[in-house]
């Protein structure tokens, strides 16, 4: 039985690169681990944009628990890609613009 849809988070920020690789290692020779646009942007409220998750939450438009997710889901990612060599991109995901809202 497939889980819910995933409700569209609100995105301000997209990043203009989209891969990151280790030095030296052609990216067709490694794995790749995908994070979502909207993994990105929860990463970047939190930890650069320093805000609290509730208030984070509410600017993507959705619930704590939802972000709670979110966040622990693009973390462990990262770590994993950063610990045992794999190629980073980042695209897609189910988000909707900010700016595009206002």
């Amino acid at each position: 039985m497939p889980g819910r849809p995933k409700y569209p988070r609100r995105v301000e920020y997209k990043p203009k690169i989209n891969y990151f690789k280790p030095r030296g290692v052609p990216l067709s020779e490694l794995e790749v681990v995908s994070l979502a646009v909207e993994e990105v942007e929860a990463l970047r409220l939190v930890d650069l944009e320093e805000m609290q998750q509730e208030e984070a939450a509410q600017k993507m438009g959705i619930s704590r628990r939802a972000f709670w997710e979110d966040i622990q889901n693009v973390r462990k990612k990262i770590a994993f890609a950063l610990t045992n060599g794999k190629a980073i991109e980042i695209k897609g995901g189910t988000h909707t613009n900010i700016n595009d809202d206002e």
